[in-house]
């Protein structure tokens, strides 16, 4: 049951979008289409679902005071006091850089459209700011491998729903009579404040 809550949760409650506004720059500049939100949305799950867990694996084994000490023979020596959580964003950094950089290469492979349409935004997912939320979130909250692997796997979720949502909006809004003002990020940044809104009230509910 735990599990299905923090699925939910993180899918509409704590919407890496509406209710964290982490990953913007991609979800603002990539959905102006359909096909190429739901391509980059496919691409963020991916990642997600095995970034989370994997830099989960590598804060309780490696990273935390004590963690080499779990597995790191006594003969070796003590290690039951090295600290090297100083290097968590890094490490978490290198692990999201290696998993989009897999992610690039099936998508060049089986879906040269789809990689040229999404250009210079399929490696910057290495810099979203919703992938490395997600691993400090899971981080901070000290979710176990299971809970963090539903958590990254419903953030992906989220942010997917978020971008196909948004680009549905756009789509319509090329045939819309929209003010001068507002025409491009003007009115895309209103939409995603309403929907923003909208998405508040999931944050009443208690599962």
């Amino acid at each position: 049951m735990e599990l299905i809550n923090i699925g939910i949760k993180s899918i509409f409650i704590e919407n890496m979008i509406f209710a964290y506004f982490l990953g913007m720059c991609s979800y603002l500049a990539v959905s102006k289409k359909v096909s190429t939100a739901f391509g980059l949305g496919l691409a963020v799950i991916f990642v997600l679902l095995f970034t989370v867990p994997v830099n989960w694996l590598l804060d309780e084994y490696v990273l935390k005071e004590g963690a080499l000490a779990k597995w790191m023979p006594a003969a070796l020596g003590d290690f039951t006091e090295i600290n090297l959580s100083f290097l968590q964003f890094i490490m978490f950094i290198a692990t999201i850089a290696a998993m989009v950089q897999l992610v690039e290469m099936v998508i060049e492979k089986f879906s040269p459209a789809l990689y040229g349409s999404l250009g210079i935004f399929l490696p910057l997912i290495a810099v979203n700011c919703a992938i490395l939320g997600s691993s400090l979130f899971m981080a901070q909250r000290d979710y176990s491998l299971a809970e963090a692997t539903v958590f990254g796997f419903g953030s992906g979720i989220g942010w997917f729903l978020a971008i196909i949502a948004i680009s549905a909006f756009r789509e319509k809004l090329k045939y819309s009579n929209v003010p001068d003002g507002l025409k491009g990020l003007g009115i895309t940044m209103l939409i995603t404040g309403l929907m923003g809104i909208a998405f508040m009230s999931f944050m009443g509910i208690s599962i």
